[in-house]
């Protein structure tokens, strides 16, 4: 069973019928005791970085979490914000992060080469990904993704990066460590694309 965690913010609702549609047993979490029986996790994100830390905190959810993933190694998916809370922190906050996968989250807007570029980096975009990863069985080379974001996920340990993505520079935009992964797009946003990545993360 996969539990998509409802701390508050993230479209929780397009996962779900998302899920529906691809047959795959799916329910929301709003507490720690709903989290027991999940063999698979969706750790979902919008907004600003302290605001989603401070939330999960508040929702009774981060210490089983952290057993889970740590101590049991049930798989999760972080999602846009949720990925990037996967890191030790961010620039756009002063929270540390969950600190599951070495790296730090930056602004495109510190980047020289990004300053001129609209923001938030909004739109589709191809992905670059890594020759045989399994989050991306049966795709087509460089699959488009929908984006909607300012701040990107700077991986530590770049054997941790499953794919990237260029908006002014090639930046990380998923990561996977072992059982732990994290996509800056919006799977629930990107249609086929999308839906063959949450069924590849179901599958694992």
């Amino acid at each position: 069973m996969i539990r998509v965690v409802d701390y508050g913010v993230g479209n929780i609702q397009a996962f779900m019928t998302m899920f529906k549609r691809l047959g795959i047993d799916a329910a929301r979490a709003r507490t720690a005791d709903e989290l027991a029986g999940a063999t698979r996790l969706i750790l979902p994100g919008v907004g600003a970085f302290d605001t989603a830390m401070t939330l999960l905190e508040k929702s009774g959810m981060r210490q089983r979490l952290d057993e889970m993933v740590l101590e049991h190694k049930v798989p999760v998916l972080g999602i846009c914000v949720g990925m990037q809370m996967l890191a030790s922190g961010s620039d756009e906050g002063e929270l540390p992060g969950l600190g599951w996968v070495p790296g730090r989250v930056k602004a495109f807007s510190a980047q020289a080469q990004c300053r001129e570029l609209p923001m938030p980096h909004m739109g589709w975009n191809d992905l670059q990904v890594t020759p045989g990863h399994k989050l991306f069985t049966g795709f087509e080379p460089e699959p488009r993704f929908y984006f909607l974001h300012s701040f990107y996920f700077d991986a530590e340990d770049k054997a941790d990066v499953a794919a990237t993505a260029e908006y002014g520079l090639n930046f990380d935009c998923i990561v996977s460590r072992g059982h732990i992964h994290g996509v800056q797009c919006h799977p629930e946003k990107s249609h086929h694309f999308g839906a063959q990545l949450l069924k590849n993360f179901a599958e694992l």
